[in-house]
């Protein structure tokens, strides 16, 4: 009994971190859907251009409500005992999982097609804008120091750019943060895109996230 209700507690805090990660993403999304001018100065002119193909306070907003509405019935039904809600919030989580499945998929296939476009709509960017406005050269710095990556293909994608043609050099990140970052440099360095590596976590944690959350759901309809 005692090891029975040290696993229904875990479980309902658990759902419950779920429901209230949900509703802090649902809070973000309608505060990016009612007033994104404020979400473009936080985060940079990225986000401007992220916000045109896509608009990321919806996206949030579904996001939030599909984790409330797992977070509230495997809480309530944990904390009932009812095996129709859990039955429930299996269902909701293997959907899920199976969506993951079908997106890694896509992911796959379409990743020459994202490279084109992401490369079309991002490189002039980088070239006009990195080094010429504060907040977007901060993000692309961070990201690049952060996720260990150079530009979104490669250094060449700096070539051209207004930065490279006033300092002759790229972005330290490009050669490992050894200076001075030269083509030579670069090109030995050879540090992979952004892209890339982006693209590398998503083969490897989705996966992974969509396999715990689907064993947690038949852990609590077994019980």
């Amino acid at each position: 009994m005692g090891c029975f209700t040290f696993i229904k507690v875990m479980m309902i805090l658990f759902n419950l971190a779920i429901f209230l990660s949900g509703g802090t993403l649902m809070g973000v999304g309608i505060w990016v859907a009612v007033d994104d001018q404020s979400f473009v100065k936080i985060f940079g002119t990225l986000s401007s251009s992220v916000l045109q193909v896509v608009h990321v306070g919806y996206f949030l907003i579904a996001i939030g409500a599909i984790l409330l509405v797992i977070g509230f019935l495997g809480c309530y039904g944990a904390q009932k005992e009812s095996k129709c809600l859990l039955i429930m919030f299996f269902s909701v989580v293997l959907i899920i999982f199976i969506a993951e499945i079908a997106a890694a998929v896509v992911v796959l296939v379409y990743t020459g097609f994202a490279e084109t476009l992401l490369t079309a709509v991002v490189t002039p960017l980088l070239q006009e804008k990195y080094g010429q406005e504060a907040s977007f050269t901060k993000i692309w710095n961070t990201t690049m120091e952060e996720v260990g990556c150079c530009g979104l293909n490669n250094y060449t994608d700096f070539t051209n750019s207004t930065w490279y043609k006033e300092h002759q050099v790229y972005p330290d990140a490009c050669c490992n943060f050894k200076q001075p970052c030269n083509a030579t440099l670069a090109a030995k360095a050879n540090v992979t895109g952004c892209f890339d590596q982006i693209l590398e976590e998503i083969k490897t944690n989705a996966g992974v996230v969509g396999g715990v959350a689907a064993g947690i759901a038949a852990l609590e309809v077994s019980t």
